[in-house]
């Protein structure tokens, strides 16, 4: 049976993405840095008739993020399709202006953004390379492809995602091994981001901006995986 492992796992895209897959038949790895809603999680997978295991780690520790993928192969199987998307509210913390940003702001949005998916790509790939098949999802900013100014220091980190992203597409063309990139320029539904901006907007009072459903993008996703392109799907509400 093939295996989705999906990396940092959150109540929106991620959960999506594990109810996307399993329903077509994949074992579901869902991977989160603590216990707290892994019953949750396998409660509301349940009900579509998709099974979980469910793993803790930090998935941005390269140790961890290595350990754990051992286990999921040693308890699943090699896993097949890897999802990585641990974006967190930490992440969107103290926006500013680029033009005020300072380079070790800059620096820490590469830290946690961009070199965690190169660490991913480093422990899944080689075995996808001898098995001749597999697929990497991974997820980025609009702001990596647009300028939207608000969104200030993740502009530098999410170009720098997306493009490395591409450009591995483009080096595994006739593999077998697939990598594509979800662009997402906008909060989604479901998710602690979302929620957090809904629960702020309601105290003043004022309509939150528009959301993305988590369900069309791994939707997208999974068409991705099996037609083997495009690149890069795009998903925005700006």
């Amino acid at each position: 049976m093939k295996v989705v492992a999906v990396l940092g796992v959150g109540p929106g895209l991620g959960l999506s993405i594990a109810r996307r897959f399993g329903r077509e038949g994949l074992a579901v790895a869902l991977v989160s840095r603590s216990t707290t809603r892994h019953p949750e999680y396998q409660a509301s997978l349940k009900e579509d008739g998709v099974e979980a295991r469910t793993y803790v780690a930090d998935v941005r520790d390269p140790i961890a993020l290595r350990k754990v993928l051992a286990q999921i192969t040693a308890d699943l199987g090699p896993v097949d399709t890897a999802y990585f998307g641990p974006l967190s509210m930490d992440d969107a913390d103290g926006l500013k202006p680029i033009g005020e940003v300072r380079p070790d702001e800059v620096q820490k949005t590469f830290d946690t953004l961009v070199h965690p998916v190169i660490e991913v790509v480093n422990a899944v790939l080689p075995e996808m390379l001898q098995r001749g098949t597999g697929t990497i999802l991974i997820p980025g900013g609009l702001s990596g492809k647009y300028p939207i100014p608000m969104l200030g220091k993740l502009a530098p980190a999410s170009a720098a995602l997306r493009m490395y992203v591409l450009t591995l597409n483009e080096t595994l063309k006739d593999t077998g091994v697939y990598a594509g990139a979800l662009t997402i320029g906008g909060m989604i539904r479901g998710g602690d981001i979302h929620a957090a901006v809904s629960a702020q907007f309601a105290e003043l009072g004022a309509e939150p901006p528009a959301d993305l459903d988590p369900t069309q993008i791994a939707d997208a996703a999974w068409s991705m995986s099996v037609n083997r392109k495009p690149a890069e799907s795009e998903f925005g509400t700006f």
